[in-house]
């Protein structure tokens, strides 16, 4: 059973930087993409970023520039860098991590801008 657990969420000005960490319960040398998708209340969830296995990132047009995921697979972990903040950036963070068929989801993080 993989788990994620998300942190480094919080309460931030317009302007600001968070850096989101995300830790798997298994190696994820071996697994392919990646990324990080928020949820804002009443909206539905939406990719933010993700990062391939050899280090091919993609991200939403609306945080281009302004955020940057890696990984590091020594230590399990996928991270979002987050700059130049908007309230717009308001969400539930959530690490997702498809294996197989499947896809695992972590419990989420919560960010916060505000203006």
């Amino acid at each position: 059973q993989v788990q994620l657990v998300e942190s480094g969420g919080g309460l931030v000005q317009t302007g600001g930087s968070l850096r989101l960490s995300c830790v798997a319960s298994v190696s994820i040398r071996s697994f392919g993409v990646m990324g990080w998708y928020r949820q804002a209340p009443g909206n539905e969830r939406e990719l933010v970023a993700t990062i391939s296995k050899g280090g091919s990132t993609n991200y939403a047009d609306s945080v281009k520039d302004r955020f940057t995921i890696s990984r590091d697979n020594a230590k399990n972990t996928v991270y979002l860098q987050m700059s130049s903040l908007k309230p717009e950036d308001t969400a539930a963070y959530y690490c997702y991590l498809p294996v197989g068929f499947k896809n695992y989801w972590g419990q989420g993080t919560q960010v916060t801008v505000s203006s």
